[in-house]
C-alpha cells in the first residue's frame, strides 16, 4: 500500500503518541523501578516471555496463514499501549507502576520486538525470498528511530519545560487517541476488500489473545502475592497493547498491510474488553471486600 498516510501520515502519529508519552515520564520513573523490583520483573517476565509463548500457541492453534501470524507475534512484541495508564485510573490500579512498566517496556521494546518478529519470519516463512520482509539491521535502527527517539524528546521537553509538559499533557492524550483510532481504521479502511475475511481470520484469536493477556496481567501478580492495586496496573499494562506501533512497522518498516491487520483488529477488541475485564475484577474486589467489612 503506497500512499501518503503510509510513508508519512503513520510515522508520524506514532512520533507523536510516543512524544505525548515521554511528555509524562521523567528520570524518577525510571528510577521507581529499582524500588518494585519484584513486581516489575514479574510484569516483564509476563510481558516480554509469556506473551509470545501465548501468542504463539494461539497462531498455531488457530492455523493462522503466514503473515498473518506474523503480525500476531509482533502484536505480542509490541510494549503496552499509554491507554492502559487511563485503564489503570478507572480501575483503581496503581498508575505511578504503569507510567514506570510503560517506560520500561518501550525502551526494552526495540530490542526484543525485532527479535520476536524476525523469529516469526523466520519460523512461518513469512519472507518474500528477497529479504525486504524481514528485520535487518537498518529497519532495527528504524524501530529505534520511531519508537524511542519521540519518548526521548518528550523528556527532554519536560526537563526544560515542565510547565508547557503540563498544559499539554491532556491535548496531547486527547489527541494520541484520536490518532489510534485513525490509525486503526485507516488500517482497516485499506484493507476493506478482505476486511471480512481478515475480521473471520483474526477475530477470535486477537479477542482471546487480548483476554488472556489481561487475565494474566492479574492472575499471575495476584497468585505471586503482589497487591491488587499493582496487579490492576500490571493487567492493563500487559492486556493494553500499543497496537499504533504493531501497525507502524508493519506498513511503514515491513511493507506488507496483512502484516498490520491483527494489530488494527485488536486495536478496536481491546477497547471493551480491557473495560468489561476490569469491571469484572472491581466488582470481583468489592464483594470479596464486603464481608471482611461486616
Amino acid at each position: 500500500m503506497d500512499s501518503p498516510f503510509v510513508s508519512v501520515g503513520l510515522p508520524v502519529a506514532l512520533a507523536i503518541i510516543m512524544f505525548g508519552l515521554g511528555l509524562s515520564l521523567t528520570t524518577a520513573d525510571f528510577a521507581r523501578v529499582a524500588k518494585n523490583p519484584r513486581v516489575v520483573t514479574i510484569a516483564l517476565a509476563c510481558q516480554l516471555l509469556v506473551l509470545p509463548v501465548v501468542a504463539f500457541g494461539l497462531v498455531l492453534l488457530f492455523d493462522l496463514p503466514p503473515l498473518l501470524a506474523v503480525g500476531m507475534m509482533l502484536l505480542a512484541a509490541s510494549p503496552g499501549g499509554t491507554t492502559a495508564n487511563l485503564y489503570s485510573h478507572l480501575f483503581r490500579g496503581d498508575v505511578a507502576l504503569n507510567v514506570s512498566l510503560t517506560a520500561v517496556n518501550s525502551v526494552i521494546a526495540v530490542i526484543t520486538l525485532p527479535l520476536i518478529t524476525n523469529f516469526a519470519i523466520g519460523w512461518f516463512d513469512a519472507d518474500d525470498g528477497t529479504g525486504t520482509v524481514g528485520l535487518q539491521f537498518g529497519k532495527v535502527v528504524q524501530v529505534f528511530v520511531i519508537v524511542l527517539a519521540p519518548v526521548a524528546l518528550g523528556m527532554l521537553v519536560r526537563r526544560s519545560r515542565p510547565d508547557f509538559a503540563d498544559r499539554m499533557d491532556k491535548p496531547v492524550r486527547i489527541g494520541s487517541a484520536l490518532l489510534l483510532v485513525l490509525v486503526v481504521f485507516g488500517t482497516m479502511f485499506a484493507e476493506r476488500a478482505n476486511l471480512v475475511g481478515y475480521l473471520l481470520d483474526v477475530g477470535a484469536v486477537t479477542g482471546l489473545f487480548c483476554l488472556i493477556s489481561l487475565s494474566v496481567g492479574y492472575f499471575v501478580p495476584r497468585r505471586l502475592g503482589v497487591a491488587d492495586r499493582q496487579a490492576i496496573a500490571c493487567s492493563m499494562e500487559i492486556g493494553i497493547h500499543n497496537s499504533t506501533i504493531a501497525i507502524t512497522i508493519a506498513i511503514s518498516v515491513l511493507a506488507s498491510t496483512q502484516i498490520a491487520v491483527p494489530g488494527a483488529v485488536y486495536g478496536i477488541l481491546m477497547f471493551p474488553l480491557a473495560a468489561a475485564f476490569g469491571w469484572l475484577i472491581t466488582r470481583r474486589r468489592s464483594r470479596d471486600a464486603a464481608p471482611a467489612q461486616r
